[in-house]
């Protein structure tokens, strides 16, 4: 059983390890405090917490809560990796009820994760093309 409580609200001092989190990993690299702080007013998190109120594992899920839901930031602290978090992060995504009911889930992942996600029923959507407009 791994030992770790889930919120869905995170401390400031939450956050600032949140950002330790986001500044060792390619995806999210140079993301502020006063943006971090505006998406998690945007989403349902999941913030993981471990010994002495330490973040060790987040994820947060946007959506409607009926037909479109998008799980974005899956991300274990580099010491929590390989001990089964993740699965335990994914697991109480998926069985939330803003989540579990939701007709399309959907998450992006570089392909060497497919078949950590496929567990949770994820494939690759055949004829779709995932598009991207980025802010200057």
């Amino acid at each position: 059983m791994i030992d770790v409580e889930l919120t869905h609200t995170l401390s400031p001092a939450q956050v600032d390890q949140l950002l330790a989190f986001y500044d060792d990993v390619w995806w999210a690299k140079g993301r502020t405090r006063a943006g971090v702080e505006a998406m998690l007013r945007g989403c349902l998190p999941f913030a993981f917490i471990g010994e002495s109120g330490r973040l060790v594992a987040f994820a947060r899920v946007v959506g409607d809560g009926v037909y479109k839901a998008t799980i974005f930031d899956v991300i274990v602290a580099p010491e929590e990796r390989g001990t089964g978090l993740g699965q335990y992060v994914m697991d109480a995504v998926m069985a939330h009820p803003e989540v579990a009911q939701v007709r399309h889930v959907e998450l992006q992942c570089k392909p060497e994760l497919d078949e950590f996600y496929r567990r949770w029923g994820f494939a690759p959507v055949e004829g779709i093309r995932y598009l991207r407009r980025s802010a200057t």
